[in-house]
């Protein structure tokens, strides 16, 4: 199989897909829809919350967070994650014109 050729999309492109690639697991899914319920930082809740292992969460939290859809700060012994509000508009606005650049028509297959 061949490698992605990202050099030939644009920057808006390839942030999208890295962006849409980390959500496209469900566990990622219910970990920001449990950081978006909190309204807060999440410190260690999502073990209790979502029943998966602490290294299976921290693995996603890492892509999340290499995605730059979360940030974490470290608080002593623990890593707090929430929102990354600039990323979470950008996603929210190219979904938008994506999505709204489909006009739909009677032609088509």
């Amino acid at each position: 199989m061949g490698t992605t050729k990202s050099e030939i999309f644009t920057d808006e492109q390839n942030r999208l897909a890295i962006m849409l690639k980390a959500l496209a697991h469900p566990a990622r899914i219910a970990i920001l829809q449990q950081i978006i319920k909190a309204n807060a930082c999440i410190c260690g809740d999502l073990v209790d919350e979502l029943g998966l292992a602490q290294a299976t969460i921290s693995q996603h939290l890492k892509e999340l967070k290499n995605a730059g859809i979360i940030q974490g700060t470290i608080e002593g012994v623990s890593t707090c994650y929430c929102i990354e509000p600039n990323a979470w508009k950008l996603l929210q606005n190219e979904l938008s014109l994506f999505f709204g650049a489909y006009k739909p028509v009677n032609t088509c297959c």
